[in-house]
C-alpha cells in the first residue's frame, strides 16, 4: 500500500495509523469489563522462567530502569511510586490494574502486523523493532510488579487470618 511512497509519507501514515490504533487500544482498554482483566487468566499466569519474578530482578535488572520510564496514571488510577493503601482490597484492584496495563501493551504490540501489511519488510521491520521497544518494557514492568504485589497481598491475608485465629 505504501509501498511507492516516499519516506517522509511513509512515516507520517505510519505514526498516524500507529496513534490511532494506541488511542483505539486505550480507550477499549478502559472501557471493557474489568474481569477480563482477572489475574487468573492464562496470560497473566506466572511462567515457570520468570521464577516468581526473580528473572525481572536477577536478569533485566528492573530496579535500575524500571523508574526512569513514563507511567499512566488515570484519574483515581494508581502510581507506581508508592501504595496508598496496603488493604486486601487495594491490592486487588492493584493488581487487576497491572494486568490492565500488560494487555494494553500486549495489543499495542499487534500493530506490528499492520506494519507488514502496509509497508516494505524493511520499513515494516524497523518500525516494528521501534515499536516492541515502546511496549514490552511496560508488559515486563506490568508483570513483575504484579508478582510483588500478589506476595504482599498473600502476606496480608495470612497475616489477617493469623490476627482472627489469635482473637478467637
Amino acid at each position: 500500500m505504501l509501498r511507492e511512497q516516499p519516506i517522509l509519507n511513509i512515516l507520517v501514515i505510519n505514526l498516524l495509523l500507529g496513534t490511532v490504533w494506541h488511542y483505539a487500544v486505550f480507550f477499549l482498554c478502559v472501557f471493557i469489563d474489568t474481569k477480563h482483566f482477572d489475574e487468573r487468566k492464562r496470560m497473566y499466569l506466572p511462567e515457570k522462567w520468570e521464577r516468581g519474578g526473580k528473572f525481572y530482578t536477577n536478569t533485566l535488572k528492573i530496579q535500575k530502569w524500571k523508574d526512569a520510564l513514563p507511567q499512566h496514571i488515570g484519574k483515581d488510577g494508581f502510581s507506581k511510586d508508592h501504595l496508598d493503601d496496603v488493604s486486601v482490597d487495594y491490592l486487588n484492584e492493584f493488581i487487576m490494574e497491572t494486568c490492565r496495563g500488560e494487555w494494553n501493551h500486549r495489543l499495542n504490540c499487534f500493530f506490528a502486523v499492520v506494519l507488514f501489511v502496509i509497508n516494505d519488510f524493511w520499513v515494516a521491520l524497523f518500525l516494528t523493532i521501534c515499536l516492541l521497544v515502546g511496549n514490552i518494557p511496560f508488559v515486563i514492568i506490568q508483570r513483575y510488579n504484579r508478582f510483588r504485589l500478589q506476595k504482599l497481598r498473600d502476606y496480608m491475608i495470612r497475616k489477617q487470618e493469623r490476627e482472627i485465629r489469635t482473637e478467637s
